[in-house]
């Protein structure tokens, strides 16, 4: 069943605009409200809804709680919360779904809506595509409750401590951050309040930015896609480590002591290395996309693990792991999975469980991270009018293919559209640096120019 609204990450777009508007995020409320409700094991249903700290989070709030509550649901409203601790609350408050508005690391005037199901994971592509249908037929209208069978609303006080109890839980009790020098940037997002409580209650000396959001500043000039203020603020402070969180909170990206970004890849490799050592990593796999770097394979293969790669987005990590039985995995971008304790990305409970590592090894960030060698890669985003199949524009293959041959068994190159936005993104990867954005410049020009 094809999808018209949703994209790789929920629905998205500019606020105010299809399908980013109020009259949207009602029909969508509706329909995910119709599906929630037709589990018979209770006489009332709920729907958890959280968001980021853009403006326009209160108008998309309040048009689908209306949807919502038209279709006889109840609304549990939990407020500027990161989408992690959405996912974990509607599962632990036995909700019927849960919805995060949110643009993740999109600039303010985005902004997004997106689902989880009862037990705390994103919806499938089918169930997607079941909403959709739901949205542009007229059969919602046929059923429509009345009298007292509306739905209602109501904000859930504690929301945000239950989220920081629960991310703590999962650091050893027998270990605290007492010592640990860290600078922390929430990206003036979601993570704004729940990320400082988490590092200072367990005892470390936080250095705190993008902690003002104003609803017009999340992500802009900080946060995980500006990992620079990150990393000078750890040199000014003399840190010993920085963690770089964005708008939602579900990704993050560190700076070891020195000030150097250290990406998800290598995070991913510093986490399988400790998990392998404890016999904690099932089948010794870590599932990432296909943007992972050539370098965490390697290293992984040299600490007798496996690498299984998936299409771009946290979800189709998540859907592999659970399908096949892994238990981390993540993607360069920052996303980190652990099903062991939550069912999405949770940028805060990452960066615990490297500071976990870290305390137990007494190791600093730079040497843990030195496992995995990183072959050059560059990426260039692209924007675009369309998105068209790239083999039915003759002058783009044409480049594409004849960069692929000069690169074959050299290096890759991956060509992608983003699924949130209207960009083409152009990645290669290979042993030398110049040749390899020689070949991503060189398809990004043909791209820019017949597209």
């Amino acid at each position: 069943m094809s999808r018209r609204l949703f994209g790789t990450d929920g629905v998205r777009g500019i606020a105010n605009i299809e399908p980013m508007t109020a009259e949207t995020a009602l029909k969508l409320g509706r329909a995910v409200a119709y599906l929630a409700s037709t589990t018979p094991d209770r006489q009332r249903h709920r729907i958890l809804v959280g968001k980021d700290t853009r403006i326009s989070c209160y108008m998309l709030e309040t048009a689908l709680t209306a949807g919502i509550c038209s279709m006889g649901v109840d609304v549990l409203l939990v407020g500027p919360i990161p989408t992690p601790g959405i996912a974990f609350l509607t599962a632990n408050m036995r909700c019927d779904a849960g919805a995060v508005i949110s643009a993740s690391h999109n600039p303010f005037q985005d902004n997004g809506i997106k689902f989880f199901s009862r037990d705390g994971f994103k919806l499938s592509d089918d169930v997607e595509a079941e909403i959709e249908k739901l949205m542009f037929s007229d059969f919602l209208d046929e059923v429509r409750p009345t009298a007292d069978k509306i739905g209602k609303a109501q904000r859930i006080e504690d929301a945000l401590g239950r989220y920081v109890v629960f991310v703590k839980n999962s650091f050893p009790r027998h270990l605290n951050l007492e010592g640990i020098n860290l600078v922390l940037d929430c990206a003036n997002g979601a993570a704004y309040k729940a990320g400082p409580l988490v590092f200072e209650e367990l005892g470390a000396k936080v250095h705190l930015t993008g902690a003002n959001p104003n609803g017009q500043n999340i992500n802009l000039n900080c946060g995980s896609l500006y990992p620079q203020v990150m990393c000078d603020a750890v040199r000014s402070t003399g840190a010993h480590v920085g963690i770089a969180l964005d708008g939602d909170a579900d990704r993050v990206i560190f700076a070891d002591e020195k000030g150097n970004e250290i990406n998800g890849d290598q995070i991913m490799g510093i986490i399988a290395a400790d998990m392998i050592e404890r016999n904690a990593l099932q089948k010794h796999t870590v599932v990432a996309t296909v943007m992972s770097n050539v370098g965490l394979e390697i290293a992984l293969r040299e600490m007798g693990g496996h690498l299984v790669r998936t299409a771009v987005g946290d979800r189709y990590v998540v859907e592999s792991m659970l399908r096949d039985g892994y238990n981390f995995g993540g993607e360069q971008s920052g996303h980190l999975i652990f099903l062991d304790h939550n069912t999405s990305g949770d940028g805060i409970l990452s960066a615990l469980q490297v500071l976990r590592i870290m305390k137990k090894s007494e190791k600093p960030l730079s040497e843990l991270a030195a496992r995995v060698t990183l072959f050059p890669q560059y990426l260039k985003n692209v924007e675009v009018r369309s998105k068209r199949n790239l083999d039915e524009i003759p002058q783009i293959k044409a480049v594409i293919q004849e960069c692929e041959e000069k690169f074959r068994d050299k290096g890759r190159i991956l060509i992608r559209y983003s699924g949130t936005q209207l960009m083409c993104r152009v990645m290669a990867e290979g042993e030398n640096e110049s040749e390899v954005q020689q070949v991503v410049e060189r398809i990004a020009d043909a791209i820019s120019t017949y597209l």
